[in-house]
């Protein structure tokens, strides 16, 4: 490590000591993509590295700092803001994602180097910069000051094996051929490939961010993956051939897991503002198991005619639902079936981890992003799986032919989902023995998911061994 980033000497390590002052083993810098699924993830492990001694700072853009400096997640994990060219409005305010990717890839890691050397005349200067894959520019500035770097994946393992392919150019774009196989992955035909590579060409500003993230990533000290080794065993194996691997998830609050982080009952920032009360309220009442919930997370938007035919479908399901719709998405639904919903409840936004939680729920109808299934799996409700698009397309793929923890609401030539498609999933899952066993196959991957990371799980053992390897590091090179 350069003389920008060493630590301060023994005697200064006494004074802090005297002066009753924190000690630390490392300190951490933890930078997600500015979007709230990524932000989220990262946030846990940052909260699990505190846990055992490591000083973290979390590093957002300035958007997204100005809303979270006022949110007190907690006090043991400080914030600190870089810019992305866009401080007024983050990725919203930009013409194009390719236009915002082309202005944050310049201007990024300018105010990344600003930051890393304003806080080297800190009492603890970083030792290493914890950056999601899409980044990948952070790893640069990170080894041009010296300071060591660990990517993490915020999607699965298998998704992100599909993309090394790609990126490899071990899978032809677009697909030509009838099925793939790829290491530790079960066989896909190409509409199971994620969208950025079946419709190829789509979204190619997505499309070069989840691919080029492999650019540089053998310079990477260290991978880590918010997925735990049973969910994924074929490709952790494969993958570790190659990298220096570590499966440190699911990434969810603690007391959804081991509970062993007090009082960690949800991720502690939101970029929303969830009706808790309401929700909660709702399904006090509502028989055990009897509830589906609707969701699609903060960044899907559905067309008018798949808004009508879900309404239609939960109505006709006879079924209890919540159903989560932004504010700016409800005009889709028509008034005529809007008004028929009388055993739904519709809000803006839903407290997604207390009603998973939640008894009365039954299933869960979801767009499959990742953090959405890896907290179904650690809460044990069976999906109706209705995936939109990215690496969706595969995790709904896993969710009904591998782990079995769910069914697949499969669309039409058109890509709408029918209403009797819906109606019938519903049913499938609440009303059929094949129901029974998928929720009987979630509370297994439940437990499965608690196990690892309990006290010497796997993820347990690998966040320790990610902790004790950095402190060594640190110590060599000091």
């Amino acid at each position: 490590m350069n003389a920008l980033c060493q630590k301060e000497n023994t005697n200064k390590e006494m004074e802090k000591k005297e002066n009753g002052e924190e000690s630390y083993v490392a300190h951490c810098l933890v930078l997600p993509y500015p979007l709230q699924g990524h932000v989220n993830p990262m946030l846990q492990l940052s909260k699990r590295l505190v846990q055992r001694g490591v000083k973290v700072t979390l590093v957002t853009v300035v958007s997204n700092w100005k809303i979270m400096r006022s949110k007190k997640f907690t006090n043991c994990i400080e914030i600190e803001s870089i810019s992305d060219g866009y401080d007024e409005g983050g990725v919203d305010a930009a013409e194009s994602l390719e236009d915002y990717m082309a202005t944050f890839w310049r201007v990024g890691p300018q105010t990344l180097g600003e930051l890393i050397q304003k806080l080297a005349g800190s009492n603890y200067p970083p030792d290493c910069v914890i950056y999601d894959a899409f980044l990948p520019w952070v790893l640069d500035v990170a080894k041009k000051f010296g300071i060591l770097g660990a990517a993490y994946f915020t999607q699965s393992c298998s998704t992100n094996n599909i993309y090394f392919h790609a990126y490899k150019k071990f899978v032809e774009l677009p697909p030509s051929k009838p099925e793939y196989f790829l290491p530790g992955l079960p066989k896909l035909v190409p509409g199971e490939l994620p969208s950025f590579m079946y419709k190829y060409g789509s979204y190619p500003g997505y499309f070069d961010v989840v691919v080029n993230q492999f650019g540089n990533i053998d310079k990477a000290d260290w991978i880590l993956a918010n997925t735990f080794y049973e969910l994924e065993k074929g490709v952790v194996d494969w993958m570790v051939k190659f990298w220096p691997l570590k499966p440190i998830g699911p990434s969810v609050p603690s007391m959804f897991l081991d509970k062993r982080l007090k009082d960690d009952e949800d991720y502690g920032v939101s970029m929303y503002n969830p009706n808790s009360e309401a929700c909660i309220k709702w399904l006090e009442d509502k028989p055990k198991g009897s509830v589906v919930y609707v969701a699609f997370g903060s960044f899907a938007n559905l067309n008018e005619e798949q808004m009508e035919e879900m309404a239609w479908g939960l109505r006709d399901s006879g079924h209890y639902f919540i159903w989560a719709v932004r504010d700016s998405e409800q005009g889709k639904i028509p008034k005529k079936v809007k008004d028929t919903l009388e055993k739904g409840l519709l809000v803006a936004w839903c407290p997604q981890l207390e009603v998973l939680k939640h008894e009365a729920l039954g299933c869960f109808l979801t767009h499959c992003g990742w953090n959405s299934t890896l907290e179904s799996v650690c809460s044990g409700v069976p999906l109706i799986a209705m995936p939109l698009w990215t690496d969706q397309i595969t995790n709904a793929k896993l969710i009904s032919d591998v782990w079995k923890v769910g069914v697949k609401a499969v669309a039409d030539e058109k890509e709408v989902v029918r209403r009797e498609t819906i109606k019938h999933c519903i049913k499938e899952i609440l009303e059929t023995e094949k129901g029974n066993e998928i929720k009987n196959n979630a509370i297994k991957w439940m437990n499965l998911a608690k196990n690892n990371f309990d006290e010497g799980g796997s993820s347990d053992k690998n966040i320790a061994e990610f902790v004790a390897e950095l402190t060594n590091r640190c110590a060599a090179l000091n």
